[in-house]
C-alpha cells in the first residue's frame, strides 16, 4: 500500500525509470563512438565508458572529451614532507550525431580523489597511478549518469529513426 502511494505522484509527472523497458539507458547502449584515447588517463576513461555504455556497433553519436587534471598538496608534515595529495579532475564533453556538426549535448563533470605518500618511491608512484585510474572511473560514471539523465532531451527513444527526437517542448533546459 505504501509503495502505491509513493509511486502515484511519480506516475503523474511522466517519470520513467532510466533502466526500464523504455528508459534512456537502452536507447544509448552501443550508440557511442568515443574519441580515441591518447594517454593512460584517457585510456582508462574510455575503457570505463565502454563498460557502461557498450562498444559501438553502428554508433549514432560521437563523444568527444577534454580532461583537465590538477594535483595539490593536502597534508604536509611538520618536517615539510607532503604526505597526501588531492587529484582534481574536470571532464568537458560533447555529444554530436554522426554526420552532424552541432553538438546535441555538452557539459562538464568534476570530481577528485586522493592518495598518500609512503616511504617508498615505488609505493608512492603506485598509489598515484591508482588514484588517477580511480578518478577516470569516477569521471566516466558521472558522465554516464549525466548522459542518461539528459538523454530524453536529445536522444530519440529506442527504435526511433535518426533525426527524429523529442519535440522542443519535451527538451529539458541545459545548464550553461
Amino acid at each position: 500500500m505504501l509503495s502505491l502511494l509513493v509511486a502515484l505522484p511519480l506516475a503523474g509527472c511522466g517519470f520513467r525509470p532510466v533502466y526500464g523497458p523504455d528508459g534512456s539507458a537502452g536507447a544509448l547502449r552501443n550508440q557511442f563512438e568515443f574519441q580515441a584515447p591518447d594517454d593512460l588517463n584517457s585510456f582508462n576513461l574510455v575503457g570505463r565508458l565502454e563498460e557502461r555504455l557498450g562498444q559501438p556497433r553502428a554508433p549514432r553519436y560521437l563523444l568527444g572529451y577534454r580532461i583537465a587534471l590538477d594535483t595539490s598538496a593536502l597534508a604536509i608534515s611538520g618536517s615539510n614532507n607532503i604526505e597526501r595529495y588531492n587529484v582534481i579532475g574536470q571532464l568537458d564533453y560533447s555529444v554530436t550525431e554522426r554526420g552532424g556538426k552541432a553538438a546535441v549535448a555538452t557539459g562538464r563533470v568534476e570530481n577528485f580523489t586522493s592518495y598518500s605518500t609512503t616511504a617508498s618511491p615505488v609505493g608512492t608512484r603506485a598509489a598515484e597511478r591508482d588514484a588517477y585510474a580511480r578518478l577516470m572511473i569516477s569521471l566516466a560514471d558521472l558522465l554516464v549518469t549525466r548522459l542518461l539523465a539528459t538523454a530524453p532531451g536529445w536522444a530519440p527513444a529506442r527504435g526511433t529513426p535518426a533525426g527524429v527526437g523529442p519535440t522542443a517542448a519535451q527538451k529539458p533546459l541545459r545548464r550553461q
